[in-house]
């Protein structure tokens, strides 16, 4: 009865793995731990945003209109309820997609403001918050690269056969990815450019 019970899982252990459960398993994990990555590094840039804001508020003050985008941009990233199930639900990872996206662009915004304030441009705190941003959305652009490519390959396996019969039998879906509409706005980085003449400060 033992052996009749060892032959058993074996062969199911078999039938498992040739028809991609195991590797199902193996795809899934590595969506996730890709995810996680993706995960931290835009923490690490919503990180830095208040030092940055509030160096920028200190040549700029008047500048209210970028500041407060920047700030109600990442108070939006912030309100969402980010979890590894976020990567199986599409509508929850638009809407993480499209507060990026707009993060993204109020940081471009305010780096744009950035260069018009000489004295902010040459200040040494601002500097080393722009070289840890840069830095941030360069880790970004990689971390979320692994991520698309973990995705594609999961997703390829769940939808062939015979793998897909057995990610239809364990409730394994394709995941949802960026798109490319996000790509085009999140994959650039935000630019400061210091090879400019010195113009007098604006009086404030």
């Amino acid at each position: 009865m033992r052996r009749y019970a060892i032959g058993l899982a074996a062969a199911a252990a078999l039938l498992l793995s040739g028809c991609g459960y195991n590797t199902l398993q193996t795809q899934d994990e590595q969506v996730k731990s890709a995810w996680s990555e993706v995960i931290n590094q835009y923490q690490r840039r919503a990180d830095l945003i208040p030092n940055l804001v509030n160096t920028v508020k200190g040549y700029a003050a008047q500048e209210q209109q970028v500041l407060l985008g920047v700030t109600q941009a990442r108070a939006k990233v912030g309100s969402l309820q980010v979890t590894p199930e976020l990567v199986n639900n599409p509508e929850a990872f638009a809407k993480f997609q499209a507060a990026q996206g707009e993060l993204s662009g109020a940081l471009s915004r305010l780096m744009v403001v950035a260069e018009n304030y000489p004295q902010l441009k040459s200040d040494q705190n601002f500097r080393d918050l722009q070289a840890q941003l840069e830095g941030t959305e360069n880790r970004i652009t990689v971390a979320r690269n692994r991520y698309i490519q973990a995705v594609q390959n999961y997703n390829v396996t769940v939808r062939s056969f015979p793998s897909n019969l057995t990610a239809m039998a364990f409730g394994y879906k394709p995941k949802p990815n960026f798109t490319v509409e996000n790509e085009a706005v999140i994959s650039k980085p935000p630019s400061v450019d210091f090879s400019g003449p010195p113009a007098a400060a604006p009086a404030h």
